[in-house]
Order: structure tokens, then sequence, then C-alpha cells
């Protein structure tokens, strides 16, 4: 060792390095004046020799064999002040010809981190990660990562031999953002952080949270991912999106579980996005859903989460393929004139070591408070809103979302858990806000400001809530004190109908207003109705089996559930499976019972999906006014002795629609209900119809409307009610 020819302070600095507790390691790598001449220091602890390779300004390139001044791996050169250099290396089994990381001056702008620090830097997925790009000529990987508590932060992956020595990162004092440029490094390459904490622990190796890809799981490394260079093919849907989108246009969502949906054919575990676009897509137009939605989809490293527990909030899992070929399948659906709505989770995330937990070795990304910081249902940890840091990592996953995958929407996991201080939680169990209330007001203001970013960047977009309580004006623009966000999953419509409908026919009499309550609030916000995967797990059963009675009536009951929500004002929403009245409860690890649409009454249902859907995208009365009380009208909600029910759906020039629901299995004959409009009705849908494995009984098609007054109205038609069936009635044109 040749430690007597290093200046004392420098020797103690060259300690750190080397015990890997150095935290400014420009202060002994790279380049540094000495008198006349330059001196480079470079550290190479397994390397046989080093070479500087001095670029003069003649143009000629002299290589110098390079000092080893500690015999731990530290080389050391002179060059002149005006000359370029890189290095040359010789290993034990092959020279490499690379640039020093070191060389490099400040990467990242002042504005860049001031705007993080704010947390409203609107391409922070363009800042921090691992960014392959060019710095003075020279090809490479800028790596950025905030740690602010750290004492030593550290790039480590293949390229280093995981050495949390070699690639120790420089501190942008002030924002607690760590930055190097690695030159060399590739996309496709494995990586993690090494961080000493500040008492000078070496904490478990971090995924980096701001991460493009990740290593497929149980595996859990970050990759550096191929600059996002996707031709895309969806201008016209880009184009048409805001009208499409519109709150008077038809929405209707098919949601998934990707993993489960349908098992590849060929040798893979877990379908592929390509093959997604070849099986479901062309499944989806047939039945005429508007959206697909996906179950969360960025990276989760347990599978029995479905997703609802990410790590990786930038990068899609590596389950079913490649960044690409998601942004294929998205551009596919597009051009098939399907929207992609993600579920999105910025309300917790899991505990594992690798992730973002005690990231710095001090609570960062979470509350140090277990009361405020600990999901008690769950598991995981609380993301705390009360940094502007933790805000903007969240806002930047959702613009990156919409921004690098042209997502046309999102809907945000667990609004709820968000809202309220006391989720969940027993008196004593939860901390009160600088009010002394149970709201997190944080997490309020980060709503606002996800919600107006969004909106602002993207306008067409949408943001959906699942928010289970009463909480006022979810669906109200930020501006005006509401939450900003487009529309909010009914929860309580859900609760109350799937009630109404598990009760035998016989009793249902006694219940009406399981049916009726919710036209009380259905015009406080803009409504989707869910009929989610959250129903059919758990013990739960599936929706079919929710239903009362033998065979026949269950499928028929199952039917006619669906044609009231397609019915019923507020967008639409079936979790898979359901199309075809899957038998059992859904199972994460299996798939969905295709064998039922071999059979008559599960392709019946699937053909009443096609159905419905059919008719809602095509009859304006039954989408444009969801937000208007008057586009609704009641005509029978109080027949509790035949169990019926009747309304009418109104938009402005477009014909009404007349639905009326027999709730009971006793057919009802020449049942008389007032109509707005003379003449011939048509039977535009009737549940009970033998292609959806009915009786058949009906109204051959047409009814005449007769000027004898009922329900209010000057007309009234006579109907046949089918068993447990729903009809759809307008005037014939």
């Amino acid at each position: 060792m040749h430690a007597r020819t290093v200046d004392p302070a420098l020797q103690n600095m060259i300690d750190t390095l080397m015990t890997g507790q150095c935290g400014d390691p420009f202060a002994v790598l790279g380049r540094h004046r000495d008198h006349r001449q330059d001196i480079v220091r470079v550290f190479y602890p397994d390397a046989v020799e080093v070479h500087l390779m001095i670029q003069q300004a003649s143009g000629q390139t002299v290589e110098k064999i390079m000092r080893r001044i500690d015999d731990r791996g530290l080389y050391s050169a002179t060059l002149p002040r005006s000359a370029h250099y890189f290095l040359r290396i010789r290993w034990a089994d092959a020279w490499q010809e690379t640039h020093d990381p070191y060389s490099f001056g400040l990467l990242l702008g002042d504005i860049d981190l001031y705007l993080f620090s704010e947390g409203k830097h609107q391409q922070i997925d363009r800042m921090m990660g691992a960014i392959p790009m060019t710095v003075n000529g020279i090809e490479g990987v800028r790596f950025a990562v905030w740690a602010p508590n750290a004492r030593r932060v550290s790039v480590v992956g293949d390229f280093n031999i995981w050495d949390g020595r070699r690639h120790c990162m420089r501190l942008r004092h002030g924002s607690g953002i760590w930055e190097l440029f690695i030159p060399g490094v590739q996309a496709g390459e494995r990586y993690k952080y090494e961080i000493v904490s500040h008492s000078g622990k070496v904490l478990p190796a971090k995924a980096d949270p701001y991460a493009k890809a990740a290593e497929l799981p149980p595996a859990n490394a970050s990759v550096i991912a191929h600059p996002d260079a996707f031709e895309w093919h969806d201008e016209e849907w880009m184009a048409a999106r805001p009208s499409r989108q519109s709150n008077t246009a038809p929405l209707s969502i098919y949601e998934i579980h990707a993993p489960s949906w349908r098992h590849p054919q060929h040798g893979r575990e877990i379908i592929s996005w390509d093959e997604l676009g070849d099986t479901l897509i062309p499944y989806l137009q047939d039945l005429g859903f508007t959206h697909l939605e996906l179950l969360p989809i960025a990276e989760y490293p347990f599978s029995g989460s479905w997703g609802y527990q990410p790590l990786s909030l930038y990068a899609p899992t590596a389950r079913h393929g490649s960044r690409a070929q998601f942004a294929r399948f998205v551009d596919r659906c597009h051009q098939a004139g399907l929207g992609i709505i993600l579920d999105w989770v910025p309300a917790h995330f899991p505990a594992d070591q690798h992730g973002l937990a005690q990231f710095d070795g001090t609570h960062l990304y979470e509350h140090a408070d277990p009361q405020e910081g600990y999901h008690q249902d769950w598991h995981t940890l609380i993301y705390n809103y009360g940094r502007n840091e933790v805000c903007g990592f969240l806002a930047g996953s959702a613009l990156h979302w919409l921004e690098q995958f042209h997502i046309d929407g999102l809907r945000v996991d667990a609004v709820a858990s968000m809202l309220y201080r006391d989720y969940s939680r027993k008196d004593g169990e939860w901390r009160p806000n600088i009010h002394g209330g149970r709201e997190n007001l944080e997490a309020v203001n980060f709503l606002h400001h996800l919600s107006e970013t969004l909106h602002d960047l993207h306008p067409g977009t949408l943001l959906i809530a699942e928010e289970s309580t009463s909480w006022p004006g979810v669906t109200a623009p930020a501006r005006t004190g509401g939450l900003g966000f487009d529309y909010k999953w009914n929860m309580g419509w859900m609760h109350d109908t799937l009630r109404y409908m598990q009760r035998d026919p016989l009793w249902r009499g006694y219940h009406p207003s399981d049916l009726t309550f919710g036209m009380v609030y259905a015009y406080s916000e803009h409504f989707i109705l869910p009929l989610s995967h959250d129903e059919v797990v758990h013990g739960k059963g599936s929706l079919l089996g929710k239903m009362p009675g033998d065979d026949w009536q269950k499928h028929a009951n199952l039917r006619a559930l669906y044609a009231l929500m397609w019915a019923y004002p507020g967008r639409k929403l079936l979790f898979m499976g359901g199309e075809m009245a899957q038998p059992q409860e859904w199972n994460h690890d299996g798939e969905l019972a295709w064998h039922r649409l071999s059979d008559p009454l599960g392709r019946g249902v699937h053909a009443l999906i096609r159905s419905l859907n059919w008719l809602y995208r095509h009859l304006p009365a039954l989408h444009t006014f969801d937000d208007h009380p008057e586009g609704f009208q009641w005509l029978i909600a109080d027949d509790t002795q035949n169990s019926v029910f009747a309304w009418v759906r109104y938009t402005p020039n477009a014909p009404p629609v007349l639905i009326v629901g027999n709730m009971t299995p006793v057919p009802r004959w020449d049942y008389r209900i007032g109509v707005p409009w003379g003449g011939p009705w048509q039977e535009l849908l009737n549940t009970d119809a033998d292609i959806f494995g009915g009786s058949h009984l009906g109204n051959q098609g047409q009814v005449y409307a007769q000027d004898i007054p009922s329900h209010g109205l000057d007309h009234s038609v006579s109907l046949t009610l089918p068993p447990l069936s729903v009809l759809y009635l307008s005037p014939a044109s």
C-alpha cells in the first residue's frame, strides 16, 4: 500500500471510499487540479492495470499507465489541463475501453431540482430513474434517485458486479437527489441502489422507485428501460377521445385481471400482451364494451395481491411482456375503438425490503408514526402526502401512464382509505388533523393537485374514484372544493341492488327500497355502477351464485339484474366472467369458465350482455342524460304485491325508453303501465327471450299504446310480463 505518498486529508477520503462510506466520491475520483497539470484518480478494485488514454489537442492519443496508489484498487495519473481522456482497463480475461463516470459535471438543472422539491415537476419520469442518453457525445445512462438522509448511495448492477464501492453517486444538496452518469451501460441491464443510512448501516439493496422496467417476479431488480420510441397508430382515437369520453357518451367497462382471464395455449404460464391483443380485443368488440379496465399492472411482487400492492409505479409488470408490447396492446385497442382504463394505487405500498419502506434508512415515503403510516387491513404502508416529493412521485406516475402509454383513464383505488385518518381504526388508533378532525387534509390536497394536473395537461382523460363513503363532491371540480374526479363508483347502488337480488322473490315485495333508494342520491355525483371483482372473491361466491332459486331461476335473476343495471342512470362496469354467468367465484390462479359459452344458459347471458351494450350505445335515452334528473321518471316503484318496477329514460331529440321489471317467477298478464307517447311501442329487449335462455314469453315484439291514462300519463300499454324478467320498449319509428 502506497498511502505514504498521499496527503492525509485525501487519504481519509480514500479510506471512506474503500470502506463504502464515501458520500462525496467526486472529491476523490475524477479529474482534479494539481499545479500546472491535472490529476485523474479512478477506482477499479479488480483490474490488473489501468491505462489513461490522453487525447491531446493535436489529435494524438497518448497511452499512459496509471499508478496504483492504493492496493485496494485506486489508480492515479497526470495529464495536461487542456487534454481529454478515456480509460483502457485490463481485466483478468479481457481489455475494456470506457469513459470515467467521474469526468462528467452536474447532470440535473436547478429548475428540475426546484420543481422536484415542490412536487410540481410535470415530466419527472424524464428526470428521475435510469435514463439512457448521450452526454458530451458519449452514450450511457444517467441515474437519479431521491434519498436525502443517506450517507452514501451507489448504483449497483451486473455492469459492476454489484459492488457498491464502484459507482458512488453525487448528492445534490438541498434536493436530496443523488445522480451519476455511467458511460457504456445499456438498456436491458439490471440495477439497484445500494444505500448507506446516516448511521452508517448498509441497507438491503433497493429497487429504483422510478424504474421504467423491472425483472419478472419473484426476482426484483430494476431494469434499464429502452427509450420510449414506440410508433403509435391511434391518431384517430386520440383526436376523438374527448367526445368519446364526455359525460354524455356511453361508458361500458369490462374489468379484467389479465393473468386469469385466459391461460395461453403455447407454453407460457401467463398470457402475453400480444396474445391478449389477438383474443381479448375481438372478444370485447363482439360484446360491445366501450372500455377495458385492467386491474393494476404496475410491477408488484406478490401475485396474490392482484396488483393492488405495487412497488414500481412507473413500470408495467414483466408478467405479460415488455413496455413496447404493452404499448402495442394499447395501440391495438385504440385502433379497435376500445378505451383503456388502469387501476392505479396511490394509497399504500407493501413493506418489502427491496421497495420503498425506509428507503434511505428513514421513513421517507411513508409516515414514521404507525397510526398514520400503517394499513392495518392490508399490512401495508401509507404514503406521506405531506411531503411534496412523495406527491410529485405519485402524480408523476399518473402522468407517465397517460403520456407514455396513451392510457385513457385511471381508476384510483381505495380513495376512502386516503381521505380518512380513522379509516378502519378504532378510537385511540389514529391521529386527528391539525383541526382535530378525521379528514386527511394532506391527501385531499394531493387529490386536488392530481385532478387539476391531469385535466389541465390531458383534457378528455378520465379520473375515477373507488370511494365508498358519502364524502361530498368527489366528482365536483377541485376549484369549487370538490376532489376533481370525473366519476365515482356507486357502491351504495351495488350493495342495495345485490341485497335485493339475493332475496327469495317471495320476500322482495317487502324491500322495494333496495331498488328505489338509489334515486334519492343518483344525481349527487357522476356515477359508475360497478359489479366488480370485489363482489366475487373472499367467499362471496359468483354473481350467479348469489341469485336465489333453481338453475333456471338463477340465470333469469342474473339476466334481470344486468338489464336493470344497464337501464339505471350511471355508467356500467362488469368484472370478467359475469358475462358468461361464471358459476364459481373468481380464482386469480385459474381462468374464466370458458365452457359456459357451450352451455345454453351461459351462452344466453353472454348474448344478453352483447344486446344490452348495443342498446346502451345506440339509444341516447340510456346514456346522454345520466347526470340529469329530467332524464328519469319513475312510473312504478310501489307495487309491493307484484314486485314490478317501471321507469322511463328520456333525452332531448331522441325517443324515450320504457323499462319494466317483474322480479318474481310469476308471469303477469295484462299489466297496464302508463307511457308518454301514443301509438306502437317496440319491444327492444326481453330478458326472457329464448336466445337469452328464457322461456320465450313476451309481447311478440310490439304493443300499442291506448288512450287510457295511467301512472299520471295520458297513454298506457297492456303488457305481458314474463317471470323474473326485464323489458325495454320504445316508440316504434
